[in-house]
């Protein structure tokens, strides 16, 4: 029996991989007539050696350029692909637990659908990868996207 979703929740960073898992949840979504949650997660903790990220308008401008990533995918979601069920949210904190863990208690989630690898390759060697901690950790359904990431399909303003 084929799951039906209803509401998938796409976490991204700005990579390649994550806007390939964005269209394969499009797709997955349009077959289901789901929702998409389209998630930046700041993970202000990052930035501890840069000086004071609690600042004000640092914190404001990292809001506002992940907001007008975000505003971007669902633009051309719904120019390139007449996709227009997206709604767009940046949170502060851990991307594993507010992937994994805190989104949904404010928004329904049937399935995070998200690229194998994102951004930072840092994290990924030191603390090991988000999508290995959400593939473990989560409650609901996780589809995790390998898919080329030189064969770009969405323009970005992130990177």
């Amino acid at each position: 029996m084929l799951q039906h979703y209803e509401h998938l929740l796409v976490p991204v960073d700005g990579s390649n991989q994550a806007e390939h898992a964005l269209l394969k949840a499009m797709a997955i979504a349009k077959r289901n007539n789901a929702s998409i949650e389209l998630l930046s997660v700041i993970d202000v903790n990052q930035y501890g050696s840069f000086g004071n990220v609690t600042e004000g308008s640092l914190l404001e401008k990292l809001v506002n350029d992940n907001k007008g990533y975000l505003q971007t995918l669902a633009d051309q979601l719904k120019d390139k692909y007449d996709f227009t069920d997206t709604n767009i949210h940046v949170r502060f904190g851990n991307p594993k637990s507010v992937i994994s863990f805190d989104f949904e208690k404010d928004h329904p989630v049937d399935l995070i659908v998200m690229g194998a690898t994102g951004m930072n390759a840092v994290n990924r060697i030191v603390v090991g990868s988000v999508t290995s901690f959400v593939n473990r950790n989560a409650k609901m359904d996780v589809l995790i996207v390998r898919t080329d990431s030189n064969n770009k399909l969405l323009k970005s303003t992130k990177n």
